[in-house]
């Protein structure tokens, strides 16, 4: 996050360490420090990332998975920013858990194929690359499958 609590995004909103900064200015009453629930780290976690800020985010994602495993979302937005992040086995753990949760879930697939791309693994990557096109529809021209 930044330290310059003046500082706007380019597109003129607030900058989300500003808005979660004062976002609980006043909740409850004064000296009373406020403990963010789950859902605020998410909801906070979720704007760390659009402002491009992965390390921030992954750090508050990895709190609310450690806090509700059984989501999705929260998982795959993790893996997602420690991709970014280049933070590339982390990815990979998180990816491979939602699958082993949800192996339809083709979206992980593609991620996981990507990532182990950007590993060199290009090998492994494949057939997570081709489960994924088979999810989302997609088939090769020729009589292979």
């Amino acid at each position: 996050m930044s330290d310059n609590f003046n500082d706007y995004r380019a597109n003129g909103q607030v900058a989300p360490d500003r808005w979660a900064s004062a976002l609980h200015l006043f909740d409850d009453g004064a000296g009373v420090p406020h403990e963010e629930t789950t859902v605020e780290r998410w909801e906070r976690a979720q704007l760390l990332f659009e402002a491009k800020d992965y390390i921030g985010a992954a750090r508050l994602l990895a709190a609310v998975v450690e806090e509700a495993p059984e989501q999705t979302g929260p998982r795959l937005l993790l893996a997602r920013a420690y991709y970014h992040s280049a933070q590339l086995r982390r990815a990979e753990e998180q990816l491979r858990k939602v699958i082993d949760r949800d192996p339809v879930e083709h979206y992980a697939h593609l991620m996981l194929g990507r990532t182990l791309e950007r590993q060199g693994r290009h090998e492994e990557a494949g057939p997570w690359l081709r489960m994924a096109a088979a999810f989302a529809g997609e088939f090769p021209d020729d009589d292979r499958f």
